[in-house]
């Protein structure tokens, strides 16, 4: 026996909520019966649950019991987990599996080796096209464990959390599955963040290493990371070490701190012994944006973490063995640690790592990776879709995707017609297309069209269905769940589930007030959502003012801090508009400073580049509109409901502006935006 488990006799008690909607469930699920074992193994000994409806009303209603039994069929661990869960979501207390040990590299490569060492776990999509890499696990197991060794002997010690910031290649995956070996956390930073804003993140997780690359490769340019890390690292007093692979022939100048990785390794032994780590060990911090304050370290945990990845990345794209999984997200996002990393290789699966970008050398770019790498489930954002869709379908149906079997969204809703597009010319109509709907702060994905029947309804545009353990409510804004069968609103969570982020690194009441507060005994997304009539859900957007920028979400708050930093503005505020690649646009209001005289065009320059300086391009103002004062309360509160509807030339459904110090003050804005022109 793994482990002896509390309230796992399996019960047909359903919660209230599923109890209500139960009805909605069966027309959501069907009710066609089919071997569920056959196809998910872990619901074997589930008594009489006998198609994908009962298996989702157990999975909620006896949470423990599904939990657990995956937990034993899908993770190999050290010491058996004699608790499932101890969870209060008021409090913010969340834990899974405890008293349970295992090593996350071992769940990820070991265990793999020794079945199929010659099977290929990562293919590396480089730049240039056609120069793509092919590691077997074999391999990635001994890189992993030669670079363990590394930091061991450099000083690295369980507990200490280590930075990040590299391209996605074969030696970040090592780095990552490096430290979770030893037990150190790693801290990814995306490797296209500023020196500046890589050094806020450095400082905040308190590392002492950072693993880098020289250079950079993206789009037929050359980026240089390992300056841009020399940069951050003079404000890091707590860095000892940087850890420098070589992605480029091209040499760098080295410093004091500075270690050749390539050569440092060919000294270390290939064989590491794993760490055995308690299932709430901290195994990564990542960093994303808030409405208010700085950056925040969600903090995510070995066992339930995995544990979720995985069968997330198994159901939601019907992912079998010998396929070939292409995530072409980076790995400095959620998206590239949960479906480029950790789920496709806790699976045993190959997965993609791609550099480049979808139009480099051409729009056809994706098509031929696909072609080429006979790619079965593909994963990529919205962003992407409509960018690629501008340029036709010529570029698409040059190559084969015959091999697709899955089309995958991610990073914001999918609009229908990139969605009609993606399904009907990239999938020849005939590949599922599966919308999903998850955070930096869930670990993996919450809602999305599978997995169902397969020939249960998808709509377009939609993610539809909740994931199994998953239980999503609509609040109002008095905290009063929505029973009605079309309804909008606060989308929360009614019970936690295992790859849920625990806590925020160092400020646990930061994460209390964020997202458990707003909604007492749930888990408040930060978003709001629709429910259908047939009890399918459709994202609508963030409730707080962060803007989703081509997948990419950064608080206004950041951008409108940097851009008050400039010596002629008085003060700004940043909004986001719909974009028609992009998804959304940044949009800035600014007000100069009195008998500041300034030349437009030098200042949105100055912004832009002081923006793309201090956070990221991706952050960058797309259109900056000069006001004379913004639409402010009497108490002060800037009116941004006001300034989304300009930005969005919706000028007929402004609402009652009544509690504005100055309500003329909007005409003046209304008619700068319509002289402006922009679209």
């Amino acid at each position: 026996m793994l482990l002896q488990t509390r309230g796992c006799a399996p019960t047909r008690l359903l919660s209230p909520f599923a109890r209500l909607f139960r009805p909605y469930l069966l027309q959501v699920w069907g009710r066609r019966s089919c071997n569920v074992a056959a196809i998910m193994p872990e619901a074997a000994g589930f008594q009489g649950v006998s198609d994908f409806s009962e298996l989702q009303e157990f999975s909620v209603s006896d949470s423990e019991s599904f939990w657990a039994a995956a937990a034993r069929h899908r993770l190999s661990w050290t010491r058996p987990f004699h608790a499932v869960q101890d969870c209060d979501l008021r409090r913010g207390k969340i834990k899974w599996f405890d008293g349970g040990k295992l090593n996350v590299s071992v769940n990820c490569l070991d265990r793999h080796v020794h079945v199929c060492p010659e099977r290929v776990a990562l293919i590396w999509e480089k730049d240039e096209p056609g120069s793509e890499v092919k590691v077997t696990y074999r391999q990635l197991l001994e890189t992993t464990c030669r670079l363990g060794n590394l930091l061991r002997r450099r000083g690295v010690r369980r507990g200490d959390v280590v930075t990040i910031y590299m391209p996605p290649c074969p030696m970040a995956v090592a780095s990552m599955l490096a430290c979770a070996r030893i037990g150190a956390a790693h801290n990814v930073v995306f490797a296209g963040f500023s020196a500046e804003a890589l050094a806020d993140r450095i400082r905040d997780a308190q590392s002492s290493t950072v693993v880098t690359a020289n250079q950079g490769v993206r789009g037929g340019k050359v980026t240089e990371l390992k300056k841009t890390v020399d940069a951050a690292v003079r404000s890091c007093p707590s860095v000892q070490q940087v850890l420098v692979a070589m992605r480029t022939d091209n040499p760098v100048a080295m410093t004091a701190k500075d270690v050749a990785v390539e050569e440092e390794m060919l000294s270390e032994d290939v064989a590491c012994e794993p760490v055995a780590m308690e299932s709430e060990d901290v195994l990564f911090l990542l960093y994303t944006s808030g409405s208010t304050g700085p950056p925040k370290g969600l903090v995510h945990t070995q066992a339930g973490y995995l544990l979720y990845a995985a069968l997330t990345h198994r159901y939601v794209f019907g992912y079998h063995d010998g396929d070939v999984f292409g995530c072409v997200a980076d790995i400095g996002w959620i998206t590239g640690h949960s479906y480029a990393v950790y789920g496709p290789l806790a699976n045993g699966g190959t997965t993609v790592l791609f550099e480049s970008t979808p139009l480099y050398p051409d729009p056809g770019r994706y098509w031929e990776t696909v072609q080429r790498l006979k790619i079965n489930q593909f994963y990529g954002a919205p962003t992407a879709i409509r960018l690629l869709l501008k340029y036709g379908d010529h570029w698409v149906r040059k190559y084969d995707r015959s091999t697709l079997k899955t089309l995958g969204s991610v990073g914001e809703p999918i609009n229908t017609e990139a969605w009609e597009w993606y399904h009907r010319v990239v999938g020849d109509g005939r590949c599922a297309v599966v919308d999903t709907w998850w955070q930096t702060e869930t670990g993996g994905i919450c809602i999305s069209p599978r997995p169902s029947d397969p020939d249960a309804e998808i709509v377009p545009g939609m993610a539809m269905r909740p994931f199994f353990g998953i239980e999503p409510v609509i609040m109002d804004p008095e905290g009063k769940v929505l029973t009605s069968k079309e309804t909008s609103g606060a989308l929360c969570i009614a019970q936690p589930w295992p790859g849920m982020a625990r806590s925020i690194h160092r400020d646990h009441q930061r994460f209390v007030e964020t997202y458990c507060q707003p909604y007492p005994g749930y888990f408040h997304t930060g978003d709001g959502a629709r429910r259908s009539k047939e009890g399918y859900y459709k994202i609508t957007g963030r409730l707080d003012d962060v803007i989703n920028v081509s997948g990419h979400r950064i608080g206004t708050a950041e951008i409108e801090d940097v851009v008050n930093q400039c010596g002629a503005v008085a003060e700004s505020a940043i909004v986001g508009y719909s974009h028609d690649i992009k998804g959304e646009g940044v949009y800035a209001f600014v007000v100069l400073k009195k008998g500041v005289e300034v030349d437009e065009a030098d200042l949105s320059r100055q912004l832009k580049d002081m923006v793309s300086k201090k956070i990221a391009k991706y952050a960058c103002p797309d259109f900056i509109q000069l006001v004379q004062v913004l639409p402010k309360t009497r108490s002060g509160k800037i009116m941004r409901r006001v300034l989304r509807k300009v930005a969005e030339q919706e000028f007929n459904g402004l609402g009652d502006l009544s509690t504005l110090d100055d309500p003329a003050a909007v005409q003046k804005i209304i008619q700068g935006r319509r002289d402006s022109g922009a679209k």
